[in-house]
């Protein structure tokens, strides 16, 4: 057991506007299960990049700790052989049986190891990688969303795995993951930086008392600033109006006035414009004081949503419906039957490779053939059908694709692109927390979060009868989510989505269908 010193760590990416890190300190313990929680864009997985030496910065971080990276990248090359033959390179030191022996905890046959890595699903490759991972001594481990693209069952497997273990940072922003799997939290505020005890509950049990408590604070400090305002500019207007008398006087009204009056009254309005600045200084000392508790009180935003109604109730329509890739062995999906009516969240569920995505894909095909609109149709799929599956006629669909690797360019091109207005799409995006200096990027240069926001920005501004969203939580930061699911709870559009995080889907889905 060791500590990490972390002290006045300051960093900035090279031609970047703004620091990610800015004389930053704190300390945490290796022997720790801490779950990183932050913004997309806040520096997780840069934080973690520092702990390996990646990148040059500013201060100290001072442990005797060694560490370890997860995910592992893996080349082209090496997809090509099996996971044997290259485990050396993924881990210094690295022995087969010792994955083996973490492979068995993952639930997973160590023929997998013997196997064309490219050849693994998803959940294979997590799992062998992670069984990499936790195959050595005394590193502590550094691990970045492993359970993004994973089903539900690899995600119970990944859950019960990690939570046996010990000496890692976990960034996730699965709430279930981080309930089952944590000790500690190391939490990226919008001004600071936090250490607490507990997992992801009690952290956020904590916070919502603290912000209950900042916004009462807050409401005392707006009135004692209202009451000063006003007192102040009552005793400057009682002091104009003593110094226009200093000269000049109605002998009559006043005839008991000597010339002694004008010092007299010299004396009284310095004294109240003294009040006036005293005032004033207390004025900016409140404002000060409520400018402080508010800098790490997250507020957010509530989205809008624009969906249109159609002339029909059901949407979707698909009855003992059957679909085979051209060449295959087998169909991915036999006799699936169920229908989309207006106003409905359905959630398609099941394991990777069960069909989610090419029933999404073939939705969009049979949309875009009865409609003007074919913006978001993929190109037509080497399949074999069998059954019904039908779209009312002159269906708009907006779409959020899982995939983010085709986002090049800037924000501007992006709207012209997809025919969005500039000033609101920004708006969306800075309701989703975007820096307003994001703007100027490039979106190949934004983390993956920021790209999925970004397509989730585009499809709120499109009014559509029906949003169907492939993943659209991956990389997708805690706080972002909940104002998804309020959103989606206020103003239930039709939507088909398929999610792996536990908690959206019971929250959202009005029907669940299992592929």
């Amino acid at each position: 057991m060791s500590q990490i010193l972390v002290n006045d760590l300051t960093f900035c990416y090279e031609g970047s506007f703004d620091n990610i890190f800015e004389n930053v300190s704190f300390s945490i313990d290796t022997d720790w299960k801490l779950g990183f929680i932050g913004r997309n864009g806040k520096g997780k997985t840069t934080f973690l990049r520092l702990l390996t030496g990646d990148y040059a910065y500013r201060g100290s971080i001072t442990t005797n700790a060694a560490f370890d990276y997860f995910p592992y990248i893996v080349t082209e090359a090496q997809k090509e052989l099996s996971a044997s033959a290259f485990l050396e390179e993924l881990k210094t030191g690295c022995e087969e049986w010792r994955v083996i022996c973490e492979l068995a905890q993952l639930h997973e046959d160590a023929d997998i190891l013997y196997r064309p890595f490219g050849t693994l699903s998803f959940g294979e490759q997590t799992k062998l990688l992670l069984a990499v991972l936790f195959s050595g001594e005394n590193d502590f481990l550094l691990i970045d969303e492993p359970t993004n693209h994973l089903d539900q069952a690899a995600r119970e497997c990944v859950k019960a795995y990690l939570s046996s273990k010990k000496g890692f940072i976990l960034v996730s922003h699965d709430r279930d993951l981080l309930d089952a799997c944590i000790d500690h939290v190391l939490v990226l505020n919008r001004q600071s930086i936090e250490v607490q005890s507990g997992n992801f509950s009690v952290w956020w049990e904590n916070k919502q008392r603290k912000d209950q408590f900042v916004m009462a604070e807050n409401e005392k400090h707006l009135k004692e600033i209202g009451r000063l305002k006003q007192a102040a500019r009552r005793t400057a207007e009682w002091a104009d109006k003593s110094e226009r008398t200093k000269i000049g006087f109605d002998p009559v009204r006043e005839h008991d006035r000597g010339k002694g009056m004008r010092p007299y009254i010299g004396a009284k309005t310095k004294k109240m414009q003294s009040r006036v600045t005293q005032m004033s200084k207390r004025i900016d000392h409140e404002i000060e004081e409520k400018e402080g508790l508010l800098q790490d009180l997250e507020q957010p935003v509530d989205l809008k949503l624009m969906p249109l109604s159609h002339h029909k109730d059901r949407l979707v329509d698909i009855r003992d419906y059957s679909l085979q890739y051209t060449g295959a062995e087998h169909p991915v999906f036999t006799g699936l039957t169920f229908s989309i009516h207006q106003g409905e969240r359905v959630a398609l569920h099941g394991e990777n490779g069960c069909g989610k995505s090419s029933l999404i894909k073939m939705i969009l095909q049979k949309a875009a053939s009865k409609t003007t609109d074919a913006a978001y149709a993929p190109s037509t799929m080497p399949v074999l059908e069998n059954g019904v599956c039908e779209t009312a006629s002159g269906l708009t669909i907006s779409y959020v694709n899982q995939d983010t690797s085709f986002l090049k360019g800037g924000i501007p091109d992006f709207c012209k692109k997809r025919n969005l207005d500039y000033s609101l799409f920004c708006a969306i995006l800075r309701q989703l927390d975007f820096e307003r200096v994001q703007f100027a990027k490039n979106m190949e240069d934004y983390s993956e979060g920021q790209k999925k926001k970004v397509l989730l920005a585009a499809s709120l501004l499109t009014p559509a009868h029906l949003y169907i969203w492939d993943e659209p939580l991956n990389y997708i930061d805690i706080f972002s989510r909940m104002q998804i699911e309020k959103l989606l709870l206020a103003y239930e559009p039709t939507l088909l989505f398929v999610e792996h995080d536990v908690r959206f889907r019971e929250e959202v889905a009005t029907n669940v269908v299992t592929l």
